[in-house]
């Protein structure tokens, strides 16, 4: 990689600060944006901007004064479950959003190189494995407005070029509790620090999921960007599927009393997917990577993080 600015949008989300912590390790200059209101802790290496996505001036005044050579575009509506009653939400910062970069990008600095992290929710829903080759026909909002993301970057002749990666579910440290497994971890931190009753409430528990860890994620972003195909999308998996109900029993194993489990009609999602798994066969032959941090560690690592919080 040059010295050139890499830009990262939605750089005060879950993946976005896990892409920044390993692009500042790797000593590269790194403007990130952040939403307005956000106050994202000030660190080295970093020069932070509050940049509305929704607003075309704003983000291409901001393009035009960062003159990023690498984006990676981080920032979105990024909750499924969310993108059923936020729909219009969803699909504008999505959709909209990345309209305005993309644009910006082709006034400004049509050579940049950007990379979309889409999802595996683009896919038709199946009960295989799904590779890239799969048929493409989202089942909610959230994978709509993730395909739609991919169109408008796929195929311009005059805009920068566009790097795809699929990710499935990824997870680990900091991610919200809004996501189920970062739902289980708060809760038994909170449980264990006596500040809930010994209890947690839990929706579907049958669901299937491929689950990376966040910063196995992050690092196959860069590695797409670095050497992948431009357009041709790239899975980010990790090629195994686990219940809910496993990873809440892992959770449980790992908690320092004993805890009920509660069933919650309201968590259960409209048209939830009973099987999303992916082969990364694509990325590890052509692009050499593979998950490192198996699920055991993240939820060990995505669990003391929670009791650090609750603790602080």
């Amino acid at each position: 990689m040059s010295a050139e600015v890499t830009l990262v949008t939605g750089g005060g989300g879950f993946a976005g600060g896990h892409l920044i912590d390993l692009l500042v390790a790797r000593a590269q200059p790194v403007v990130a944006w952040h939403r307005p209101g956000e106050s994202p802790a000030a660190r080295d290496g970093v020069v932070w901007r509050a940049v509305d996505i929704l607003q075309a001036d704003d983000v291409r005044a901001a393009v035009n004064d960062d003159q990023p050579g690498r984006v990676y575009h981080c920032a979105g509506a990024a909750h499924v479950g969310h993108a059923w009653d936020r729909t219009a939400d969803t699909l504008a910062t999505n959709v909209l959003g990345t309209h305005h970069l993309l644009d910006a990008l082709r006034r400004v600095r049509p050579d940049a190189r950007v990379l979309i992290p889409s999802s595996a929710l683009v896919y038709v829903p199946s009960d295989q494995a799904l590779t890239e080759e799969a048929p493409l026909r989202p089942a909610n909002p959230y994978g709509l407005s993730k395909l739609a993301q991919e169109m408008l970057g796929i195929g311009t002749v005059d805009g920068p070029r566009v790097w795809v990666a699929r990710p499935f579910n990824h997870f680990g440290p900091r991610q919200s509790s809004s996501f189920v497994t970062a739902a289980f971890a708060r809760q038994i931190a909170e449980i264990e620090a006596g500040l809930q009753p010994p209890e947690i409430a839990v929706g579907n528990l049958e669901a299937r999921r491929d689950l990376t860890d966040v910063r196995d994620t992050v690092n196959a972003y860069t590695r797409i960007l670095e050497h992948g195909v431009a357009e041709r999308p790239y899975n980010v998996c990790s090629g195994t599927a686990l219940r809910v109900q496993e990873l809440l029993d892992r959770l449980l194993q790992r908690a320092h009393c004993a805890i009920r489990v509660v069933v919650d009609p309201s968590r259960y999602r409209p048209n939830d997917t009973p099987l999303v798994l992916g082969s990364h066969q694509r990325i590890t032959t052509e692009l050499g990577w593979r998950p490192d941090l198996s699920a055991d560690q993240t939820l060990d690592d995505l669990l003391d993080y929670c009791r650090r919080r609750t603790a602080s």
